[in-house]
């Protein structure tokens, strides 16, 4: 049930409120990802895809106790202290998203904004990395499958992955053509993750 709470509460805050809150005070929609078949439009369906498993995953492991086989258990990752490790990265990621959220303000995006203007953001948890939320969502991740060492978390954390290095370079050649020598003197000097470039 805690997780399953911890999932509905990650998503209201980083999306839903989030969301909102950059709406009532601009009047701008922050999801930007298109309908079409292109790259970034496929990758806001992968998108959706992996929050839809992650709902599920977590509601059978909340309320469907016979399910669970189902889910595929790694049974000898199954133990006390990986739970805690996990735990401490799912709560650590709200708080890391959250942060690198408030540093972004008006620009923040879900994808890539090609109709209104943004702000390239170097300041907050972006003078450690150009990535911040999306470090903060795999750690998320995979601490979700450390609390819940199942197949499909391993798949959730697979396909993340996989998407979030999709969607870094779709939105690293957006950021080059808009912003230039700015963003290739700020890429520089931080790593896409995490660090400084000696």
């Amino acid at each position: 049930m805690y997780l399953f709470i911890f999932f509905i509460v990650f998503f209201l805050l980083v999306f839903v409120l989030r969301s909102f809150l950059l709406w009532k005070k601009t009047k701008i929609n922050p999801f930007t990802f298109n309908k079409g078949d292109d790259a970034h439009g496929f990758n806001g369906k992968i998108y959706g895809i992996i929050s839809i498993i992650e709902l599920a995953i977590v509601s059978i492991y909340a309320f469907v106790p016979s399910w669970h086989k189902y889910l595929l258990s790694f049974w000898y990752l199954e133990n006390d202290n990986l739970v805690y490790v996990g735990w401490a990265l799912l709560i650590s990621s709200l708080v890391f998203v959250w942060f690198a959220q408030s540093s972004m303000k008006e620009s923040w995006r879900i994808g890539i904004d090609e109709e209104n203007e943004t702000k390239l953001i170097t300041n907050g948890l972006f003078k450690i990395s150009r990535n911040p939320i999306f470090l903060g969502v795999i750690v998320a991740n995979a601490g979700l499958f450390l609390v819940l060492p199942k197949a499909f978390t391993l798949l959730i954390v697979s396909l993340s992955i996989v998407s979030v290095n999709t969607q870094i370079r779709l939105e690293e050649e957006f950021l080059k053509k808009q912003f230039g020598n700015e963003y290739l003197e700020y890429s520089e000097k931080v790593n896409r993750w995490i660090g400084f470039h000696r």
